[in-house]
């Protein structure tokens, strides 16, 4: 048996539900209750096999131009905030790959997939927690159209970020962008990561 159990909580405020496994998939043996709010791995005492919860991994890229950051209108959950266009890894896929299909499949504009950014733990849903890498973007070709899981695809000036972000992390690269483009920090870091990148990628063929 594989039956799970919703672990329903209170986090900032808010009932959030947490998935979590009654029964041992390996043996079938009943899980023993975990204390209120913690979570991340069970252990069956009757096969001695540990089970994990571990968060998934997602990716976005950071598309600006004339000092305007690409944000998507989102579709489905937390449907009319926007976000920096983002989507999670597929099982035996590249991340950078996954970063390009991603931003193509939400903004209709094909990508090239630069340094790192940022990254940060998501723990804004307890339930579904997250580990997000952001990616600086180039554009390469395509026409901007907002994908199914858009409802609308727009630049934003940096000074002029909409109030209804879907996440506090991408809230957090807005507000770095911004006074890194302010004080001239951006481009400065963009030239130093491109080329130490290139400069790992050659250590990385030797």
């Amino acid at each position: 048996m594989m039956a799970t159990l919703i672990d329903r909580h209170l986090t900032n405020g808010k009932v959030t539900n947490v998935m979590r496994y009654t029964f041992c998939p390996s043996c079938g043996s009943q899980f023993e209750p975990l204390p209120q709010g913690k979570g991340g791995r069970q252990y069956c005492h009757h096969c001695h096999t540990t089970h994990y919860h571990n968060p998934t991994v997602g990716v976005a890229v950071v598309l600006l131009e004339d000092h305007c950051l690409l944000l998507v209108k989102r579709n489905g959950s937390y449907r009319d905030q926007w976000c920096i266009p983002c989507g999670h890894v597929e099982w035996d896929e590249d991340i950078r790959a996954s970063a390009a299909r991603e931003f193509k499949e939400e903004t209709g504009l094909q990508v090239s997939i630069g340094p790192v950014l940022a990254a940060f733990s998501n723990f804004h849903d307890p339930s579904h927690q997250t580990v997000g890498i952001w990616f600086w973007g180039i554009r390469d070709s395509g026409a901007l159209t907002p994908g199914s899981d858009a409802a609308d695809a727009k630049f934003f000036p940096l000074s002029g970020i909409p109030e209804n972000m879907a996440f506090p992390t991408d809230i957090r690269v807005c507000e770095a962008l911004k006074k890194a483009d302010t004080d001239g920090a951006l481009y400065q870091w963009l030239t130093s990561a491109v080329q130490m990148e290139r400069s790992f990628s050659l250590l990385l063929r030797e």
